[in-house]
């Protein structure tokens, strides 16, 4: 018997006791979500040109941006070249899985069960539904007029066996928004699909090059022949393009939800009236969190005026948050939208979201407690109400090759800057120990040779003389050691030359930002030591280690 293995697009037959067991199911598609999700959360029009952008290239875009000729994968200035007027937006996938929050919920209703595939996209098993409803279609109709009434006019659905099948039937398919792929005939409708589908690039060229360009010259091959040469993943896709997707629908499990919410009938004007009434709310709301053995250590408030104003802010918490703590929090709140002429007419809404919660074994008390840290936290927390979100700042460490740079001030409460901005090897960065006394303007100094020369440095980084004093001032200050140059270039393409006579002033400072310099230690005979930055003829005092 030969055991050579099929010519590609030669159907092999398979025993029904060997086939894999499928799962009839339900694929719901909502084309280009995450503009979908960016129009809705920033109240844009539908026909609005806009593109997402991601590490510097377009990640998705408009279709009134598509028409103009902006694709995704462009760089961001070739997109604005193509469309001038295209509106741009950083992208954020936590918006597209928030924006999808509600869809599902909503098809919770009509059919329980929807399991999320990403931001967009959802399986549903369709031997449920279907018999509810009556068939596939009348199911696959109740789902679209869903999304209907949430105003999603261009979702689709595809019903075939298994979820990969039902996807690729619900991207083919236009007007009507419908496809339904009989069932048992998964392979024969993925047959004359391209083998990139299975979004297996080295896979895809290598199936190319031997001539298998679509799912059904793939399916055509024995399913040994391809354990042996591609391995268990091979054997997986090769299930798929069979149309023998096994995987399970899994139904999701709906987050408990533990917002608190009230609404004010009639709305009230006075902030204590406002506090007093949700006092009660903000006991349930920690009550729930503790009875799920929870803790809350950031909460969001979303404030509604009676004239549509709203308030939103996120408070963090030290520990975690109390009943009190939510309370001041909204009262703090209040106050701070009032004394910044922001609400200016009564509450009518009030809703507290826990935004980071902790499992309640981490947050236990210690022996002495930590009464100080909460008294110091409720303080500044109170100042920063009056004083505005920006009133009150504290100093983090970040990122950067300057001191300067790795300075960043954030508003407390607020989250400090990621670590992995700061893990990044920033290649010229300073070294440890770092300096004691950074200047938030450098302070443009003078550093001369033994012959009362100024120092310069050239493009090679040779010191036309060694360094003898500098100055800050009039007054020359020996220097008994220094070390140096330490080239440091960066942002080269927007370097603008300086113009003669102005290099002592902070726009010359901010020039030489953008340009090559030269960094150098140096010790004073006080035994000050100095950072200096040079660049040509032009000497600063970027920071001072006391």
């Amino acid at each position: 018997m030969s055991t050579h293995s099929p010519i590609p697009g030669t159907p092999v037959a398979r025993s029904s006791a060997t086939r894999t067991p499928v799962t009839r199911t339900i694929v719901l598609w909502c084309p280009d979500w995450p503009i979908t999700a960016a129009l809705r959360t920033r109240a844009l029009p539908a026909q609005a040109a806009i593109a997402l952008i991601h590490k510097g290239e377009v990640f998705a875009c408009s279709a009134a941006a598509r028409r103009e000729g902006v694709r995704r994968g462009l760089r961001l200035r070739e997109a604005q070249s193509r469309h001038p007027q295209l509106q741009v937006f950083p992208y954020e996938a936590e918006v597209d899985i928030r924006s999808f929050d509600p869809v599902l919920s909503a098809i919770d209703e009509v059919m329980p069960g929807v399991q999320i595939l990403r931001p967009g996209m959802c399986a549903i098993r369709s031997r449920g539904p279907s018999r509810f409803y009556g068939s596939d279609e009348e199911a696959g109709l109740w789902l679209l007029d869903t999304l209907d009434s949430l105003g999603i006019t261009d979702a689709r659905v595809g019903i075939a066996d298994g979820p990969f099948t039902a996807e690729h039937a619900a991207r083919s398919t236009t007007r009507p928004r419908i496809k339904i792929v009989p069932e048992g005939q998964s392979a024969e409708f993925l047959a004359p699909l391209p083998v990139q589908l299975l979004d297996e690039p080295q896979l895809g060229t290598l199936l190319q090059r031997l001539g298998i360009r679509t799912l059904g010259d793939f399916a055509a091959l024995a399913v040994n022949d391809v354990a042996a040469r591609f391995g268990q993943s091979g054997a997986h896709l090769h299930a798929l393009a069979s149309g023998l997707d096994s995987r399970p629908v899994v139904a999701r499990t709906p987050p408990r939800e533990l917002d608190s919410m009230i609404e004010f009938e009639p709305p009230l004007d006075r902030v204590d009236q406002v506090a007093f009434g949700f006092r009660a709310s903000a006991d349930a709301f920690i009550a729930a969190i503790t009875a799920a053995k929870l803790v809350c250590t950031s909460i969001r408030v979303e404030i509604d005026s009676d004239a549509g104003e709203t308030s939103e802010r996120t408070w963090l918490h030290p520990r975690s948050f109390t009943a009190a703590d939510v309370i001041d929090r909204i009262r703090w709140q209040l106050q701070g939208d009032a004394s910044e002429s922001g609400l200016s007419s009564p509450i009518s809404y009030v809703r507290v979201i826990p935004e980071s919660v902790d499992a309640i074994s981490h947050h236990e008390q210690g022996l002495w407690g930590t009464a100080a840290d909460e008294r110091i936290h409720h303080g500044l927390s109170r100042v920063q109400s009056m004083l505005g979100h920006n009133g009150v700042l504290t100093a983090t460490i970040g990122g950067g090759r300057t001191p300067v740079d790795r300075q960043n001030l954030v508003a407390w409460g607020d989250r400090p800057v990621s670590a992995l901005a700061i893990t990044p090897p920033w290649p010229g960065q300073l070294p440890t120990p770092a300096p004691s006394t950074v200047f938030e303007t450098r302070l443009p100094v003078t550093v001369i040779a033994a012959d009362r020369s100024v120092v310069t440095v050239d493009d090679r980084g040779t010191l036309s003389a060694p360094p003898s004093a500098f100055s800050t001032g009039t007054k020359f200050s020996p220097l008994t050691a220094w070390a140096g140059p330490w080239p440091v270039e960066e942002r080269w393409w927007v370097a603008v030359p300086c113009t003669p006579g102005t290099h002592d002033s902070p726009a010359s400072a901010a020039v030489h930002d953008q340009s090559r310099s030269n960094r150098f230690q140096v010790v004073d005979d006080v035994g000050v030591a100095w950072l200096l930055i040079n660049a040509g003829e032009r000497w600063w005092a970027e920071a001072r280690y006391d």
